[in-house]
């Protein structure tokens, strides 16, 4: 991953291409994945992930290309808000005010974390409306 002033990008491998949408597999890499001494720790992470990108002529590409996928920096902070920011405050806040209100303590830290199942479940029923604000760019390398 790298990044310039306005955009994050990821280097990929067109895995399929559907219609107007093209499938790229990226790897994406913790901090300790790029350190020169990794081969002496035990706890380098790489995973790699499938990317949907929407494509204006599809037929540009073709399965087994690399490219270029890159996403604005301000949806990276949106998405970053999302998923972990939002829920920490969510769950932080009703952690105290339970505690507060003398429930016990018990109750209240389990309260606080069953209450992000409905947080969630409200981001996968809204995934579509997400998925056509995070949009990525594609070009070629």
């Amino acid at each position: 991953m790298s990044s310039d002033c306005n955009n994050i990008t990821h280097q990929g491998i067109i895995e399929e291409i559907n219609n107007n949408i093209v499938f790229v597999k990226i790897i994406v890499s913790s901090a300790c994945a790029s350190c020169k001494v990794k081969s002496y720790c035990s706890i380098t992470e790489m995973k790699e992930m499938l990317v949907e990108v929407n494509v204006k002529n599809s037929f540009e590409y073709k399965k087994g290309q690399n490219v270029v996928i890159s996403m604005k920096n301000s949806l990276g902070g949106m998405a970053l808000f999302l998923a972990y920011i939002l829920p920490f405050i969510i769950m932080f806040s009703s952690l105290i005010i339970l505690t507060l209100s003398h429930y016990n303590e018990l109750f209240a830290g389990l309260f606080s974390i069953g209450i992000l199942i409905p947080y969630f479940l409200l981001l996968y029923v809204l995934r579509n409306k997400l998925k056509k604000k995070f949009t990525f760019s594609l070009r070629p390398s």
